[in-house]
C-alpha cells in the first residue's frame, strides 16, 4: 500500500508513482483537515434526519428499518450543495489526481454514503463499468469521515487488479440485489482491506476491483464522501455523468460514450442508471 503525507503541493516520489502503477490505488493521510471532516458529516447529518431536505434530489424512506432505504447514498450532492462543489473540486485532491494522471483532472461525480450500522456491504465491482471514460480510465478519490475498519464496513481492494480491463459482470448477479461480487478476483488475486482515519484520502483507477464490507458494529457509522475524476484529455464518458467541471468549476464538453462498451447495451443501461440522480440504496 502506498501511504502519503498531505500537506505541500501534492508531489508525489518517484516510489509513490511505482508502488501507485504496481498496486493501483494510493492512500494519502489526512487529506481533509478536522474542520473540513465536521463541515461535511454535519451538512449530511441534517439532510440525513431532514432538518434540511432537498425532495427532488434525495428521497429517504424515513419510515424504513432497511438502513439502506433510511439513508441511502447521495448522488451528485454537489449540484446543489456548496460545501460538496468545494470538497469535490478541493484543489490538494486535484494535484495529486494530476500526479496519478500525468495530466489535469477533470471531475464527473460526487457521492455521500451514509453506511449506518447494520449496513449490507457493497459488491466487489470496477468503477469504469459506470463511468466508461476513454481513453484511459477514471480515478475514485474515497474519503473517509468516520474511522473506517472490517467491522464497520471499510474497503476492501485487490492490488493489481487496476492491469485488467474492465470485466462485464454477470447479468443474473446484478438482479439479485445485494450480492457479494459483480467481479470475481482473478486467481491468485485477493482483496485486503485498507483501514482508514477520518480526513484519509484512498485514491484508486477505475478498473481496480473494490468493495467494502458489512457494517457489523451496534453504534459505528461508515460515512464517506466520494469523488470521480478522469484525465481532461480523455474524450468520451458515460452521459449520466454530465456535466462535467474542470477543477475550475467550469463545465466541459465530453462526447458521450457508447452505453455499455465492450459490456453491451443490457449492461450499460443498468451502468448508466448509477450514474443519474435517481434514488440508488
Amino acid at each position: 500500500m502506498v501511504q502519503s503525507e498531505a500537506g505541500h503541493r501534492s508531489v508525489l516520489t518517484d516510489d509513490q508513482i511505482r508502488a501507485w502503477q504496481d498496486d493501483g490505488y494510493l492512500l494519502v493521510r489526512g487529506m481533509f483537515d478536522a474542520d473540513e471532516v465536521e463541515a461535511l458529516r454535519d451538512r449530511f447529518h441534517r439532510l440525513g434526519e431532514g432538518i434540511d431536505r432537498v425532495p427532488d434530489r434525495w428521497q429517504p424512506r424515513w419510515e424504513s428499518d432497511d438502513p439502506l432505504e433510511r439513508y441511502p447514498r447521495l448522488m451528485h450532492p454537489h449540484r446543489f450543495c456548496e460545501l460538496s462543489l468545494k470538497a469535490m473540486l478541493k484543489p490538494r485532491v486535484g494535484q495529486v489526481l494530476e500526479a496519478l494522471f500525468a495530466e489535469p483532472a477533470v471531475a464527473c461525480q460526487s457521492m455521500f454514503y451514509y453506511k449506518p450500522p447494520g449496513s449490507p456491504g457493497q459488491a466487489l465491482h470496477q468503477d469504469n463499468f459506470y463511468l466508461a471514460v476513454q481513453p484511459g480510465t477514471c480515478i475514485a478519490a474515497w474519503t473517509a469521515l468516520d474511522e473506517t475498519d472490517a467491522d464497520n464496513g471499510g474497503l476492501y481492494v485487490v492490488p493489481g487488479s487496476h492491469r485488467l480491463g474492465v470485466i462485464c459482470p454477470d447479468p443474473q448477479r446484478i438482479r439479485a440485489g445485494r450480492t457479494s461480487n459483480l467481479v470475481d478476483p482473478p486467481r491468485g488475486m485477493k482483496a485486503v482491506e485498507v483501514a482508514m482515519k477520518p480526513g484519509d484520502t484512498l485514491f484508486f483507477g477505475g478498473s481496480l476491483i473494490h468493495g467494502s464490507g458489512r457494517n457489523r458494529t451496534a453504534d459505528r457509522w461508515r460515512r464517506s464522501f466520494i469523488g470521480h475524476y478522469m484525465p481532461a484529455g480523455s474524450t468520451h464518458v458515460s452521459s449520466a455523468y454530465f456535466p462535467i467541471l474542470d477543477f475550475q468549476g467550469r463545465e466541459i464538453s465530453y462526447e458521450a460514450a457508447a452505453a455499455g462498451g465492450p459490456c453491451g447495451e443490457a449492461l450499460g443501461a443498468i451502468a448508466n442508471s448509477y450514474g443519474r440522480d435517481a434514488v440508488i440504496h
